[in-house]
């Protein structure tokens, strides 16, 4: 690996997951100790940040900064003014939400792990252009454009997880307890969320299941 590495913002590929394309920072620099990207508005008003709570048991504080424009971030409900150079702290559990005033505005979001525990990259970067997919039931095509993304093996428990509940979905059993299986080698966290996710609930009369679960 490089000792240094130098870009500009508009030298990384965005990515778009069908709502406000983002500069996947992590993913461009190789980094492995904490979460980073980008997110500009396109017009006056976008949205910058989707309203979530970060509420999930693997979830973490977060750090936003604003680097060009002038956004507005919504806290549990209460909205704060964010021209360029605010920074914005989060903890875990607080609904949030950010909206670009101006066309241009550039928020950069940083995240790491739960206390006590060592930040881990999942590569969900890389699955965010086929979500919209499953939020539109879209299963079989979106099972076979996730076959490119594990085609190289990658160390990504999420990017097999996810790609086993699309085929799970569309009822490729086989192939979801496989993808499944190697989800929860690559990542064992990931099995106390599996045993309840409704998106596997087509698996759970395998026997194969319950041993990939670990009873």
């Amino acid at each position: 690996m490089e000792r240094f590495a130098v870009a500009r913002l508009e030298e990384i590929d965005p990515i778009d997951d069908g709502r406000c394309p983002f500069a996947p920072v992590r993913l461009h620099f190789g980094i492995t100790t904490f979460g980073v990207i980008a997110m500009t508005a396109r017009a006056d008003g976008d949205r910058l940040i989707n309203e979530h709570s970060e509420d999930e048991p693997d979830s973490s504080e977060e750090l936003y900064v604003v680097l060009t424009g002038h956004a507005t971030f919504e806290l549990d409900g209460e909205a704060h003014d964010a021209p360029a150079g605010t920074f914005v702290h989060v903890q875990a559990g607080v609904r949030r939400t950010a909206v670009a005033r101006d066309a241009g505005t550039t928020v950069l979001a940083i995240g790491a792990a739960p206390p006590g525990r060592p930040f881990e990259p999942s590569g969900w970067e890389l699955f965010a252009p086929l979500m919209p997919l499953f939020a539109s039931g879209e299963y079989e095509q979106g099972a076979d454009r996730a076959q490119a993304l594990i085609a190289d093996d990658p160390p990504y428990g999420v990017l097999y997880y996810n790609t086993a509940c699309f085929e799970a979905r569309a009822g490729r059993t086989d192939a979801a307890l496989a993808h499944l299986r190697r989800a929860l080698e690559l990542s064992p966290r990931l099995t106390e969320f599996a045993r309840g996710d409704e998106d596997l609930a087509a698996l759970r009369d395998q026997d194969a299941f319950a041993e990939i679960l670990g009873g």
